[in-house]
């Protein structure tokens, strides 16, 4: 049975497909891409139908991440597929509580950096849509850091089903 996440940002233009494009590449690495599927999207849809930001595109690329995308927004819909919703940070995930249809939806929904123990009490990856290239640098360096815990948690959970 595939276990299927989505990594959700704001307009998924930055975070959420710089999440989805490392994570994609740690399952791949893994072994695991025929059992777990890795998607994104916003809370907002104000960048539908858009590539990622060409700063995001810049760091994926020059860290040897494959950076072709289309963003979309988060449907309530989607609960019902998914197995886990990954929020980039404590907003994302307020808004996707508010989604979720059912008290069983709203528990799939996690904080990137909580499968960071190096995170410490600060959960969020800061939006850096408003700065410049290091923000997007910080950026990528916390969803990787982050991305080692997750696909353990993942891999837990495949092998058990497998088992």
């Amino acid at each position: 049975m595939t276990y299927r996440l989505c990594f959700v940002c704001t307009g998924n233009i930055c975070r959420s497909p710089m999440a989805e494009s490392v994570f994609r590449a740690r399952v791949e690495e893994a072994g695991l891409d025929g059992l777990v599927e890795v998607d994104s999207a916003g809370t907002g849809g104000w960048h539908e139908g858009e590539a990622a930001d060409p700063r995001t595109v810049a760091v994926l690329e020059e860290h040897g991440y494959d950076s072709a995308h289309t963003a979309r927004q988060f449907h309530s819909a989607w609960f019902d597929r998914l197995d886990l919703v990954v929020a980039l940070d404590a907003g994302h995930a307020k808004a996707l509580h508010r989604l979720a249809p059912t008290e069983e939806d709203a528990r799939k929904v996690r904080l990137l950096r909580s499968y960071d123990p190096a995170a410490g009490g600060d959960l969020d990856v800061p939006d850096p849509y408003y700065g410049g290239l290091d923000g997007f640098e910080e950026c990528l360096e916390m969803v990787e850091a982050a991305s080692t815990g997750l696909l353990a948690a993942i891999r837990e959970h495949v092998e058990g089903q497998s088992a």
